[in-house]
């Protein structure tokens, strides 16, 4: 499904490209917040609960920084693009149906690895220059996102794969 996703993505023009990642930036967010709440509920130790909400804040940061440069660019409204977030694949569901933290932290790590890569490789091929800076920030910041549920995990005493 993720190379079909990412087939996909190469077909977006730039406009599109940048409404995708806003709104899968801001996905990212209500995810994270989303799983600090059930990790409130089940009675996870506060930690996990704050980097989650950690992670949903700067999530959120981030589709603010990139719908700053889309309305610059394009104006006030997104446009409709049809394909799902690859950060938010299967981490939320399956938080909700298991209470398996492992399992949790192992599928939002490799989706932080993926939006890591992606961003890369969208600042390799765009030619924009301000969007190529986005882009390799961003991936820093993914690769930020990684370390820490990779950290997190380990605290956990949980195998991070």
């Amino acid at each position: 499904m993720v190379v079909e996703i990412l087939n996909e993505i190469r077909k977006l023009n730039e406009r599109e490209l940048l409404s995708y990642w806003v709104k899968g930036e801001y996905e990212e967010a209500e995810t994270y917040w989303k799983l600090a709440e059930r990790a409130r509920e089940i009675g996870l130790p506060e930690e996990v609960v704050n980097t989650f909400k950690r992670l949903g804040d700067e999530s959120k940061g981030h589709g603010d920084e990139l719908y700053k440069i889309y309305r610059e660019n394009y104006g006030e409204e997104l446009v409709e693009v049809d394909i799902p977030n690859v950060e938010s694949l299967n981490v939320l569901g399956k938080f909700w149906k298991v209470e398996d933290l492992e399992d949790v932290l192992q599928v939002a790590m490799e989706s932080e690895k993926l939006a890591e890569t992606i961003y890369c490789k969208l600042a390799e091929e765009t030619k924009n220059q301000r969007l190529r800076e986005v882009y390799l920030t961003l991936a820093d910041v993914e690769r930020g996102h990684y370390e820490s549920l990779k950290k997190l995990a380990i605290k956990m005493g949980v195998n991070e794969g």
